[in-house]
């Protein structure tokens, strides 16, 4: 993406924060690489270092940065098989939710688990290596979990887009 001069996409904020051009365009530029310096930064900003390390800080201190992390490449870590599984649960009881929320975090294959409305109750994502993998994964790990009713999944065949970058819009 090209983030210099007046060519940087366009920026979209809830109506409630209080972000400005500054603020949006760090914002951007760091969902699209971390690993940028704060000079860097300071320089495709048009603004000073200092400005813009405070400016970091203040993002992160207000919780609207949550952390860096590394991106993997699946396949080279041996996790090429990805799964989202629909879950079921038999009981709807605020303690049975609880439990199963408790216990699905502890399991190291579940890379996000979602709460959702409809049919299903939550939508995991998992990363396996194989489908032998996920084959224990459902039948060690998920299935002897109390109040399953009702497994889906299904498969990634070919990853189309992943973006973990949020679009921020500016109102005009």
């Amino acid at each position: 993406m090209n983030f210099t001069g007046t060519n940087y996409p366009k920026i979209f904020l809830m109506e409630n924060t209080h972000f400005d051009p500054t603020d949006v365009l760090i914002l951007q530029l760091l969902q699209h690489d971390a690993r940028l310096t704060n000079k860097e930064i300071a320089d495709k900003t048009g603004r000073s270092v200092t400005p813009v390390y405070e400016r970091i800080k203040r993002l992160e201190q207000d919780g609207v940065i949550e952390g860096y992390k590394a991106i993997l490449n699946k396949d080279k870590i041996g996790r090429s098989l990805i799964a989202y599984t629909n879950v079921q649960l038999k009981e709807h009881s605020k303690p049975m939710l609880q439990a199963f929320e408790k216990s699905i975090v502890q399991i190291e294959e579940v890379l996000e688990c979602m709460h959702l409305t409809g049919t299903y109750d939550y939508l995991l994502k998992i990363a396996v290596a194989d489908i032998h993998e996920y084959h224990d994964f459902l039948t060690n790990k998920l299935a002897a979990l109390p109040n399953i009713g009702t497994v889906q999944s299904g498969f990634v065949m070919n990853e189309v887009k992943r973006s973990l970058a949020f679009p921020i819009r500016q109102h005009n």
